[in-house]
This record gives C-alpha cells, sequence and structure tokens, in this order.
C-alpha cells in the first residue's frame, strides 16, 4: 500500500469539492499523521502542488462581497444566513491549514509547524460540521444560500510568502473571528437557541489556538531571518491585507494568542497601500 506524504494528503483534501467530504477526509488524514507522530514515526512532510483555488461545491453561488446580502439576526432567517456565512468561514479556513502545509512544504520547518496546521484543519473541520448540523436543525443547508468569494484572496496573494500567510490569515482574518464571535453567540443566546450556543462556544474556543500559532511561527520564522516581528507584521499586512483593521478588538483573547496591542491598533483607518 502506497502511504501518502503530508503534502499529498493536503492536496486530496483541497481538490474534494464536497465540504461534508472534505471535512470527513481532512480529519481522517490528521489522524493518520497524529498517529504515526505518536508511534515514534511520523510520516514524511514531502512536496506536493497544491491547486491555485481549492475545489468547492456547486452551491453556494460565490458573489463579490459586496453582493452578499445584508444579515439580519433578529429574525429565524437572519441566523440562517449569519449560521451559513460562519459554515462559509469554516470551510475556508480547513482549505487554508491545509494549503499552507501543502504549499510551503519546501521551506524547512520544525515538525511541531505541521502539528499545529494539521490540528488546525482538523478542528476547522469539526467547527464546519457542527455549523451545518444546526443549519440542518433549523430546516436549511449549507449551499441555500450565496456567500462571498472574497475569502481565498489572502492565499492567492501570499503563495510565495510564508509569513505574509502567517500575517495576514491566522493574525488578522481568524484574529477578528476573537473580536465578533462573543456576539454571535449572543444573538442565539438571545433566540433561546443552545445547540447553536454550544458550537459556537466550541468555535470560541478552539479559534485562540489558530491565531496563536499564526503568531507563534510568525515570531519563529521573524528570528531566524533577524526581523522585528512588530516591524514584519505591519508592513505584510500592509501589503497583502486590502483595507484597515477594525476595532472593537478583544485585547483579551488576542493577548492570550500572542497578538499585543502594538501590533494591530496601528493599522487601524489606514489607507491601504495595495492596489
Amino acid at each position: 500500500m502506497t502511504v501518502l506524504s503530508l503534502t499529498q494528503m493536503a492536496v486530496q483534501v483541497l481538490t474534494t469539492a464536497d465540504g461534508r467530504q472534505k471535512t470527513a477526509l481532512s480529519k481522517a488524514h490528521a489522524e493518520a499523521w497524529f498517529a504515526a507522530r505518536d508511534a515514534g514515526t511520523p510520516l514524511v512532510v514531502g512536496q506536493a502542488a497544491p491547486p491555485p483555488d481549492p475545489a468547492r461545491p456547486e452551491k453556494p453561488e460565490l458573489l463579490p462581497p459586496n453582493e452578499v446580502p445584508r444579515r439580519r439576526p433578529g429574525s429565524v432567517q437572519g441566523r440562517i444566513a449569519l449560521l451559513h456565512a460562519v459554515a462559509h468561514i469554516e470551510l475556508n479556513a480547513v482549505d487554508l491549514h491545509w494549503d499552507i502545509v501543502a504549499r510551503f512544504g519546501h521551506i524547512p520547518m520544525p515538525l511541531g509547524f505541521y502539528d499545529d496546521w494539521v490540528k488546525a484543519a482538523a478542528e476547522e473541520s469539526k467547527h464546519f460540521n457542527l455549523i451545518c448540523d444546526c443549519l440542518e436543525r433549523m430546516g436549511s443547508h449549507y449551499g441555500a444560500l450565496p456567500a462571498h468569494a472574497g475569502m481565498w484572496r489572502a492565499a492567492a496573494d501570499t503563495t510565495e510568502d510564508l509569513q505574509g500567510r502567517l500575517a495576514v490569515v491566522p493574525m488578522v482574518l481568524e484574529a477578528r473571528g476573537l473580536d465578533v464571535t462573543p456576539g454571535m453567540i449572543a444573538i442565539f443566546e438571545k433566540a433561546g437557541e443552545a445547540d447553536t450556543v454550544a458550537a459556537l462556544k466550541t468555535i470560541y474556543a478552539e479559534e485562540v489556538g489558530h491565531v496563536a500559532y499564526g503568531a507563534k511561527w510568525f515570531n519563529w520564522l521573524c528570528g531566524r531571518d533577524g526581523l522585528d516581528p512588530k516591524d514584519a507584521f505591519h508592513r505584510l499586512v500592509r501589503q497583502y491585507f486590502p483595507g484597515s483593521l477594525k476595532p472593537p478588538f478583544n485585547e483579551e483573547k488576542r493577548a492570550e494568542a500572542g497578538l499585543p496591542p502594538d501590533f494591530y491598533w496601528p493599522l487601524v483607518h489606514e489607507t491601504p497601500q495595495r492596489g
């Protein structure tokens, strides 16, 4: 039997279109990686050629961000729309974490780097399924509503820059999740939807770790290359992120994840420098 390298496993996930199938494969590959690590015989990381864009199901229809209908969470349909957006984010996160494994396999990194992102991908897979279960209990499903097509831009723009990927994906985009998730939890608590509250609390707790992985490996790379992490972060976010950062910030959880205020506050209300 042919044993796949970790980067080959990552490409398999990236080229699987159906969300439930993608996340099942993601979890299976994560289990195989950690079983081999526990046995003292880690799988080969290897090198692979990931696709420029991950495979996606026919639905949801992907629209430019400014064309996606606004969500009004005061109604059941509004809460369904909010959860649909969360499911879309989680599915993208599965691909983003496997893509960092596949795309940067040529860069020598400690095995702990792969442990962190494989674990994160498995947790994002769980998150996607938790939210899909919530949608189905509410009489909907992932794909029932349009979603925006801008989420992969951070990956597309940083295909050759590992530090840029870490700065923009976990340290900006996922950190934003720490800011907004408490408000979402409050919406579903007010609506008395206990299962959804439990799912969102699971996501909230585990996303802190994903931001922390980004900060840890960003700082590690800066140390290796003799760079000041704060200056490098500011430069890379200005280069790759299409906008300024928006408060309010969840400073407690950001600090827990290793993001100090002097990393993100200077990037508020700046004029983007990119085209």
